[in-house]
């Protein structure tokens, strides 16, 4: 089995890397580290010290932050404990009028206002888009999913995470 660097890891996430080597990578079965060495790049890109423990998306993470599991965007904003719905606390704009849907589809039919709306979810700190929903007006907003991080990194990653005090 090939193992692959942080660096040529780095150059992957990066968008770097020659197709074919990009493609010989991803088709490849994965070293058994490199997971590790994935959160070892992203956590080289920001500039806060606190743990990434899993990435959630492009620039969104949880991550260990003191006593307590946090979403925190890439900039270093927290959206508080990771076991909550992160986009609850996050930059909302709604887009349910023609008008605002014309801003996203200028040049194409529009879905219909009355039927759905289109949400944007951003950070409140540095202005990332983190996420977009198409949902029916009034739809709650979707926690998209609760991981769990103890079983991930003891059963799939073999090192098991230290415990969180009871009041984490």
């Amino acid at each position: 089995m090939t193992s692959y660097s942080k660096e040529v890891i780095a150059d992957l996430v990066a968008g770097t890397l020659p197709w074919p080597q990009t493609r010989r990578i991803m088709s490849a079965y994965k070293d058994d580290d490199r997971f590790f060495k994935y959160v070892a790049v992203l956590q080289d890109r920001v500039g806060w010290k606190d743990p990434i423990l899993l990435p959630v998306g492009d620039h969104l993470f949880i991550c260990q932050s003191g006593e307590e599991r946090v979403t925190k965007c890439e900039c270093g904003h927290s959206f508080g404990d990771y076991r909550k719905n992160w986009k609850l606390k996050a930059a909302i704009i709604v887009r349910d009028t023609e008008e605002a849907l014309r801003e996203i589809y200028p040049n194409s039919d529009l879905p219909d206002p009355d039927w759905m709306e289109i949400r944007e979810f951003i950070c409140p700190q540095c202005g990332t888009l983190h996420e977009v929903e198409a949902a029916a007006p009034g739809y709650p907003i979707v926690h998209d999913f609760e991981p769990d991080l103890e079983g991930f990194y003891r059963d799939w990653l073999g090192k098991p995470l230290e415990p969180l005090n009871k009041g984490g």
